[in-house]
């Protein structure tokens, strides 16, 4: 198989998160005004309520299927076998996660009432497991996953303002949100016959894929319920206001990950290729490239957006949200820890088949949050929750250091600091004199601040050299030949 460009993959699916976050920004204004709080909340609910039964559907296959399916991908007739192992599995916990769907549905009366609702939510189970997206990504067609998300995402949203236009279309709201989130499961799915072979191979072996499957579908609960405790404890040691503080904070914190996290999607399946080919030379070399680059870019973001907590707070959920302000500052070292610890848990633990080290941190996680949240939030509030994830998510971080010490005193060798120290020592003071500026309107003030201080900060990489921006730059613009 040829190997795709690392850079142009990074560029896609960077692409892809950017349109994730823009596509709700877009319709969600008009949804709230259109449905109101009722109609949109029952949406949410029903999503929310089927995202649980998807997650024992799938169980740990959206992680280990790319390691497993990277692993062979040489090998077009152990590939096939491997993806029709994985696929049966994801179908038949689909049909027990159904069976369970529809008897809680005529179990809660409450959930009875929005059978019709849920069940057109409930497609989402299916769709994921069809959609097999752990082979796209285990085989680096990040080209086609973006091209084919973003497309039903445009869909999504024009299918949104011509079915739902007054407060009785919720059917049609629950319908466009599954469309565009996961329509094209689909075409991956008809798709597949290109990439695999998919008559039955027959000699399955299902036995050598639970012990991992179930250890990452146990990481997935472990970290849904440590990132999701500190706003149930909030909401039940306090009152929704505050929970509606705290989540002003953590959606912003939310988009930053989710953009410093990209790249881990793009490298797992490389390193697990490397791994297992034993090309130590190359592993070490992209996990050095991405420790490089979670500093260069969560480091600036962490400056940059604890300085402006208060405007960002004001312009994304107004005035009247200024107390997420303290607990937005709290939370942005999170931002560096959790890209450090996705480089040593998804990007390192992982494609070496380490993968109970990594749980073990995020249970460790889970401990730390749940008895620091118990101590700060009567006494801080949202302020105390923030405390709470940051020092759980320290902690993670920290654990994983310690299982990789000995490859991360390599690692550390490579990584260019002498860059990072000078762009923060020309950015920072910048950063001080623009934020003296008053301005009337938010936006301005938002937009021209980041543009002087991450255009300081990228010009000061490309001045000094530095390998991954200047790289990057070059790949966009073309010049850059294709390669590893």
């Amino acid at each position: 198989m040829k190997s795709k460009s690392i850079s142009l993959n990074f560029i896609m699916n960077f692409l892809l998160t950017a349109s994730s976050i823009l596509f709700p920004l877009i319709t969600f204004p008009y949804v709230s005004r259109v449905l109101g709080p009722t109609g949109t909340g029952a949406v949410a609910m029903g999503t929310s309520l089927v995202s649980y039964f998807t997650m024992v559907a799938m169980l740990g296959v959206p992680t280990y299927g790319i390691r497993a399916c990277a692993q062979v991908r040489d090998d077009k007739k152990r590939l096939s076998k491997t993806v029709q192992e994985l696929l049966i599995i994801n179908l038949i916990m689909a049909l027990v996660s159904y069976i369970a769907f529809f008897i809680l549905l005529w179990l809660v009366p409450a959930f009875r009432e929005e059978s019709t609702l849920y069940t057109i939510c409930s497609a989402a189970i299916i769709l994921n497991v069809i959609g097999v997206n752990w082979v796209y990504q285990a085989l680096e067609e990040y080209s086609y996953i973006t091209f084919v998300s973003v497309l039903f995402k445009a869909l999504g949203l024009g299918l949104m303002f011509l079915l739902v236009r007054n407060a009785g279309d919720v059917l049609w709201f629950g319908f466009v949100t599954v469309v565009s989130s996961f329509g094209s499961a689909v075409f991956n799915f008809l798709r597949l016959r290109k990439l695999i072979d998919l008559h039955p191979c027959g000699h399955w072996n299902f036995r050598r894929h639970l012990y991992p499957i179930f250890t990452f579908f146990f990481m997935s609960v472990a970290t849904t319920v440590y990132t999701n405790l500190d706003t149930v404890m909030l909401g039940v040691m306090k009152n929704n206001e505050v929970v509606g503080y705290y989540n002003a904070a953590i959606k912003i914190k939310t988009i930053l990950v989710t953009l410093v996290t990209s790249l881990g999607t793009v490298l797992l399946p490389r390193l697990s290729y490397y791994y297992e080919q034993g090309k130590e030379k190359e592993f070490l070399s992209l996990v050095s490239k991405a420790f490089s680059f979670v500093l260069l870019f969560s480091i600036p973001c962490c400056i940059y957006f604890s300085v402006y907590a208060k405007p960002v707070v004001e312009f994304l959920s107004g005035p009247g949200y200024l107390p997420a302000v303290a607990p937005m500052i709290i939370l942005m070292p999170t931002i560096l820890f959790i890209g450090l610890s996705n480089i040593t848990g998804i990007q390192v633990l992982v494609p070496t088949g380490r993968e109970t080290l990594v749980l073990r941190s995020v249970i460790l996680g889970a401990v730390v949050d749940f008895l620091l949240n118990l101590i700060l939030i009567p006494l801080l509030g949202a302020s105390g929750a923030a405390i709470g994830t940051l020092c759980a998510e320290f902690a993670v971080t920290l654990l994983q250091f310690w299982y990789l010490r000995k490859l991360l005193t390599t690692i550390i060798r490579s990584i260019e600091f002498k860059e990072l120290l000078i762009m923060l020592l020309v950015s920072t003071p910048v950063i001080w004199l623009v934020s003296n500026l008053r301005m009337s309107k938010l936006f301005c003030q938002l937009f021209i601040s980041a543009v002087v201080y991450f255009g300081i900060c990228g010009l000061v990489l490309l001045a000094l050299g530095e390998k991954i921006t200047n790289n990057l730059i070059k790949r966009i613009l073309g010049i850059l030949p294709e390669r590893n």
